[in-house]
């Protein structure tokens, strides 16, 4: 009873999302309430599958609330396929293609596009996407409050270093309309000092013996800020230390050995054993990683918080060329950039101009402004009459040679859609999928290139947007972003201050608003790989009610002293679960450092007959532009092949 009258404290009584929860369902069972015996028709007369959710004129997949992410419907048929069900005997599509693509993320809709750009817009495309909206890791999620409408993203966040783009990826933007210049004016940086908020750091009681929001984070600290904290004092002392003291934790070394020592030592240890700082030091940096790796700093190579300007490197000489195994986060981050190049949706916005240019009937508009507002029409997105085609709800269970991959004229793809099998063939195709998914995808391909497509475990992670009915909370507390080092959710944070053409920033503290909440399920003191699998298998346990409950207790706690009630102010979750989030980036501590033609992305990415791979797994790097890189490199090699 107790924990019953905590839940309806925390609002969990209130219906405010399980009725789009639940209908995520009904897209997975829709088709069997058909009859048997069901005859559709496409607008030439040809056969077609009834199960068509997308032309239901209510079926918008953003506004959908809920556990989203790789949601109900997206991974029972790809799961069935990687324990060895078949679908034998699939009805051939009567289409012909120039093209197949396989995954509708931005490297598949990318590949789409520099392929009609070589070859000429008359190119017949079909992009395969197993989950009900286009984008991939690019999630839109829009809210609607009666005075505004809400966006957010789910999953890609900004455009990264834009400056350090490969000239094609550069160019994609450019011909989509994307002028990164135009975010110093979108983006309020000013936001955050005009309405006197600042960094905060809420200390949990579980793992601080309080619950307590500090507010007025600064990088160094200061000491009157530790001094408000629950950090014992020691830990004050020493967390001060590495901010603000130069000292040599590693003499005796050169510049280079201590790079090399970095590379093979984690952070975490590096601060318990050789700066020597109290344990405390070390519970309030666990998760500051997070975000970027996915695993916390027993897991992060010193060397790399170091390049990432992390506290107890300064008194070193880390000058000259880069170390052994430096991070990818590094090498391709420009510290002279800020990190503002944000669309309220994130990158799902490139998606859409990707989508928009590729089947422009599905969208009005035609600038990077117009995009954000812009509703899809998802009827048009699969439509006959248009040269390329996007068909959702479509997870691809082979992809086969016909005949010896060495002179193979075709490729054969064999779908499963509204739980019919079809299969579909073109001269070429683009796997724009995730890599662990290909070796059960082409089972003929060697065993040393289904090793490496197998070596990269993608990183589990959730990123959940909060509409809340107003921020004054965020107001009275002068917090703008919270860090949770001992929490479900390590950080809460209102969204980025972004107004593009008709969207606009709820700038006022009595405005509806978005938080974004990130959980990332890791599992400190196993390997990299090892954290990332257990995570993996939490979040798909892991039932909406435990989030939600979560989420609610979390933010009671943080907030309390602003006035929130989480009963009262919470108006919509959307949980974006991501069991197969971010690629696997190579990690010094666990990855051995490889000239790049030996690296297992590189192996595994090779031309399999008439099938080429484009993905960021294919690069190894969790970001757009590789994503656009690959699908720019794999298109140059169907064009090669002729």
């Amino acid at each position: 009873m107790k924990y019953e009258k905590k839940d309806k404290q925390l609002g969990m009584d209130r219906s405010i999302t399980r009725r789009d929860f639940l209908n995520g369902f009904s897209i997975a069972i829709g088709s069997s309430l058909l009859p048997a015996d069901a005859k559709w028709l496409d607008a030439f007369g040809l056969p077609q599958s009834p199960y068509a959710p997308e032309k239901d004129p209510n079926y918008y997949p953003p506004a959908k609330t809920g556990l989203r992410g790789d949601h109900v419907g997206s991974f029972e048929t790809a799961h069935a396929m990687r324990d060895g069900k078949t679908w034998p005997n699939p009805t051939p599509d009567s289409e012909s293609y120039d093209l197949i693509v396989v995954g509708g993320g931005i490297s598949g809709l990318a590949a789409a596009y520099f392929y009609r750009q070589a070859m000429g817009p008359k190119s017949r495309i079909l992009i395969f996407e197993n989950h009900d909206d286009f984008g991939g890791h690019a999630k839109r999620n829009e809210f609607h409050p009666p005075s505004r409408q809400l966006i957010g993203y789910g999953g890609t966040q900004s455009i990264a270093s834009p400056n350090l783009y490969s000239p094609q990826a550069k160019h994609l933007l450019k011909e989509l309309g994307v002028d990164v210049q135009k975010f110093y004016k979108d983006y309020d940086r000013d936001f955050a000092k005009q309405h006197g908020l600042s960094r905060a750091i809420f200390f949990d009681k579980e793992t601080f013996g309080v619950d307590k929001l500090v507010v007025g984070e600064n990088r160094p600290p200061s000491e009157a800020f530790l001094a408000q904290t629950p950090l014992n004092e020691q830990a004050q002392k020493d967390y001060l230390r590495l901010w603000t003291e130069e000292v040599d934790y590693l003499p005796g070394k050169s510049s280079w050995e201590k790079k090399v020592f970095l590379a093979r030592t984690s952070y975490k240890d590096y601060l318990l054993k050789y700066a020597k700082v109290d344990p405390q030091v070390v519970t309030l940096l666990q998760k500051s990683t997070y975000g970027l790796y996915g695993v916390g700093v027993d897991a992060v190579p010193a060397g790399d918080c170091a390049g990432l300007h992390y506290p107890g490197f300064q008194g070193m000489d880390l000058s000259g060329p880069p170390g052994p195994g430096i991070g990818l986060e590094i090498t391709r981050q420009d510290p002279n950039e800020p990190y503002i190049f944000h669309f309220p949706d994130g990158n799902a916005s490139i998606a859409r101009l990707l989508a928009r240019s590729l089947v422009p009937a599905a969208a009005p508009g035609h600038t990077m402004e117009d995009i954000v507002t812009a509703r899809f029409d998802y009827a048009k997105l699969d439509d006959p009459a248009s040269p390329i085609r996007i068909r959702l709800n479509s997870t691809v269970v082979r992809a086969r040679n016909v005949g010896d991959p060495g002179s193979a004229k075709e490729v054969e793809i064999e779908y499963v859609r509204g739980g019919e099998a079809q299969s579909v063939r073109a001269p070429n195709c683009v796997l724009a999928c995730w890599n662990m998914v290909i070796p059960f995808l082409c089972p003929e391909m060697s065993e040393a290139q289904k090793k490496a497509l197998l070596y990269g475990v993608k990183v589990p992670l959730v990123y959940t947007n909060v509409q809340i009915a107003n921020w004054a909370s965020f107001k009275k507390l002068g917090a703008s972003q919270i860090e949770c080092p001992g929490s479900y959710f390590e950080e809460i944070a209102l969204d980025f201050p972004v107004s593009i053409g008709s969207y606009h920033f709820p700038a006022k503290p009595e405005d509806p608003c978005i938080l974004h909440l990130q959980h990332v399920p890791c599992k400190p003191g196993l390997s990299a790989r090892d954290q990332q699998i257990a995570g993996r298998w939490e979040l798909f346990t892991t039932a909406y009610e435990t989030y939600e409950r979560n989420i609610r207790d979390q933010l009671a706690r943080a907030l309390s002293g602003g006035g929130f009630d989480p009963a009262r102010d919470i108006q919509a979750i959307t949980v974006n679960r991501w069991p197969h989030g971010y690629a696997y980036e190579y990690n010094s501590l666990w990855d051995p450092d490889l000239p790049p033609e030996q690296q297992p992305c590189v192996i595994g990415r090779q031309r399999f007959g008439r099938i080429s791979i484009a993905n960021s797994d294919a690069g190894a790097f969790a970001y757009t532009n590789e994503a656009i890189d690959q699908g720019y490199r794999a298109v140059q090699e169907v064009i090669k092949a002729g």
